[in-house]
Order: C-alpha cells, then sequence, then structure tokens
C-alpha cells in the first residue's frame, strides 16, 4: 500500500525536482512540470510540498457491474461480470472523449464514493465478479491506487483488467503492468497528426506500450479504435495500422472498430456509418489480423468469433449477450480442434448485458 498523506492523498515515486523549483512528473510522457501547489493536466497529481502527489486515492466516480464485453474483451472469460470504476480526469486531452464528464471533470469531490483497495476486491468477490476494471477515465493517472487495489484484488483471486490510452512511461508501465491480467488499450489512430491535434500527446509511447505488454508480460491485450469520419478512418491508416498491428504484435491480438458519436468538443462530426467500420473490420482480416470486431453498433455477424482456420461460429454475441458456443473445455475450435487465442473457462459466464449500479463503502 502506498503511504497515505491526508485524505486521499498519497506519495508518489515517478518524479524529480529541477533546478528552476519546479518538480517534473515522471508518470506520463506529458512530463508536466509544476510549481508549488499546481496540478498537472490529469488534475489528480499535484506538486504539494516540493513533490507529487495524488490527490484522488480511494475516490471513485462510482462503480457499476458490467459484462466484460463491454470493456471492450471479446476474449478475456466471455459472459463473465467485472466490477468497473474510475476516477476523475486524465492524461489526454481528446476532443472527442465520451466519458468526458469524468475525465474533463474539476469539481468531482462531492460526487465521488469513497472506497479502499480492499473494499473494492470485498465488493468484487461478494458480487461474483470475476475481475475488476479500471475504467472510465485512464488508469494511468491513478497508478498508485489502481495498483494497490489489483494487489487486494489478486489476494482474493479476482482478476484486474485496464483499460487504458497506454499512455505512460517505461518504468511506472512495468510496475503497473506487472498486477494486471488483461487490457484493452485505446488505438486511437495511426499517425501522429491525430495524435497530436485531436488527443494532445503522441503516437510513438501508445505504440511502445503495446509492443511492451505484448512482448514482456503475460497480460491479455485486446485494441479499441474509435473510428471518426474525416480524421482516422482512411483506408490507407487503416492498412498501415493492421499492418503494424500484425507485424509487431501478431495476428492474434483481437481489434475492435467502433463507432463514434458526436460528443464534448467534436459534435459538428458525424456519426460513423457501418459501413466503416465493416471496411476497417475487412482490411484488419485481410492483413491478418485474426479476430475483428465492430462496436457501438448492432451487427450480430461482425461482433461473434469465428475459427481463423475453419470459420466455424465460436462464440455468437448479439450486442453483449452470448448466443452460441462453439468452443471445447480447451478453448479450441470444437469443429476443427484448432485453438482460440484468448483466456477460456470449459463454458461461459451468464451475467448478459445486465449493467447494475454497486454501493461500497
Amino acid at each position: 500500500m502506498h503511504t497515505l498523506i491526508s485524505d486521499n492523498i498519497v506519495t508518489t515515486k515517478y518524479w524529480h525536482s529541477l533546478d528552476d523549483g519546479r518538480v517534473q512528473c515522471d508518470l506520463c510522457p506529458r512530463f508536466c512540470k509544476l510549481h508549488e501547489g499546481q496540478r498537472g493536466l490529469c488534475f489528480v497529481r499535484q506538486n504539494l510540498n516540493n513533490q507529487i502527489v495524488m490527490t484522488s486515492y480511494g475516490r471513485s466516480s462510482g462503480f457499476c457491474i458490467d459484462p466484460i464485453e463491454k470493456k471492450p474483451l471479446n476474449h478475456f472469460y466471455p459472459g463473465t461480470a467485472v466490477l468497473s470504476f474510475g476516477t476523475a480526469g486524465c492524461n489526454l486531452a481528446c476532443k472527442f472523449c465520451q466519458n468526458w464528464d469524468i475525465s474533463k471533470s474539476r469539481e468531482m469531490d462531492a460526487l465521488m464514493s469513497q472506497a479502499s483497495p480492499t473494499a473494492i476486491a470485498d465488493a468484487a468477490a461478494s458480487s461474483g465478479c470475476l475481475s475488476v476494471a479500471y475504467t472510465y477515465n485512464d488508469p494511468v493517472i491513478f497508478h498508485e491506487y489502481a495498483i494497490d487495489t489489483a494487489l487486494a484484488c489478486r489476494e482474493r483471486g479476482i482478476k484486474s483488467v485496464a483499460v487504458s490510452a497506454g499512455y505512460v512511461c517505461p518504468k511506472p508501465r512495468e510496475e503497473f503492468y506487472a498486477v494486471m491480467d488483461a487490457a484493452n488499450i485505446d488505438l486511437k489512430a495511426f499517425t501522429e497528426d491525430f495524435y497530436h491535434k485531436i488527443t494532445g500527446s503522441h503516437l510513438e509511447p501508445i505504440l511502445e506500450t503495446l509492443k511492451y505488454i505484448k512482448h514482456e508480460t503475460s497480460v491479455w491485450l485486446e485494441l479499441t479504435t474509435l473510428l471518426i469520419p474525416g480524421e482516422n478512418d482512411s483506408q490507407a491508416e487503416l492498412e498501415a495500422m493492421t499492418q503494424w498491428v500484425v507485424e509487431n504484435l501478431g495476428s492474434d491480438v483481437p481489434m475492435h472498430f467502433t463507432a463514434f458519436h458526436p460528443d464534448w468538443k467534436m459534435r459538428d462530426k458525424p456519426s460513423t456509418p457501418v459501413s466503416t467500420l465493416l471496411m476497417a473490420r475487412d482490411i484488419a482480416q485481410k492483413n491478418g489480423v485474426r479476430y475483428a470486431y465492430v462496436g457501438n453498433v448492432h451487427h450480430k455477424v461482425a461482433e461473434s468469433t469465428y475459427c481463423h482456420q475453419c470459420g466455424h461460429l465460436l462464440i455468437g454475441r448479439d450486442w453483449y449477450e452470448l448466443s452460441e458456443w462453439g468452443l471445447d473445455e480447451k478453448g479450441c475450435c470444437e469443429n476443427c480442434g484448432t485453438p482460440c487465442a484468448g483466456r477460456f473457462m470449459d463454458k461461459p459466464g451468464n451475467w448478459g448485458a445486465r449493467r447494475q449500479p454497486v454501493m461500497i463503502g
């Protein structure tokens, strides 16, 4: 557990002092340089007494039991329940943010639930959840809270799921993913221009995180790209992205292409046509991605999982409801015996599409 200074404020270790009296936060590649009392762009990390502290430890924007497919994770114990929570703030500045009321909040104290890592782990276990998801905003910024919660969960046999943009420095990344079991990383686009102008960040650190998770950890990895009309949905960009994924991460990393809906500072953009999502899926499959999906729209064929060897339907999905199940007890195709990449039990969970708010503390 991390050292508590006062209510909801804990010490951190990824920072260093500068010659001009400021302190630099070294948690993410933003490298915020802060005067005494000043907060970083994420809002929850602050220079207090010439050290960087986290100011939202033990505070959440709320807890909810979701289907694991909502994260989205299609190959991580399908059909099971996951206890989801987040805090306030974010270290990116995405103009299209779909959770802006949480990630951009600066007045969350009166709204946030109080919950210790132990209380969260206990709630997950008593609710029958197989895992806990650190989501809604980015767990990078509540690094200490997420790690302590993951450790408490591990003691109870509860798995941990990170839903993140992957914008984090190497040392904290190593510490964080050492306690995670699965991750869905937002690969928001495949150009530096998009990342710089629309998210206020950079592409290369994201790609480094993806390679690290895939090749240096045992964390199960899936990717999500929100396709925004006219911004990151060109055929050329999708070709480049999916080719990079196969060449650098392999064919077994699932990709989710999800529909944009006008929100936050991009309300002038139209929603993503289903045809664009299907085009992205087709390009991914052509380039060797074995498991490509569409999201935020209803399309049972493109939401379901198929054997890459014989085409047999392995997991039927209708939104977050599972239907057909074509995997044997070893997670292989019951038709031809080819393994399906992922983490599976001998039968699917039965949580369904329910979304159940939970009070903790």
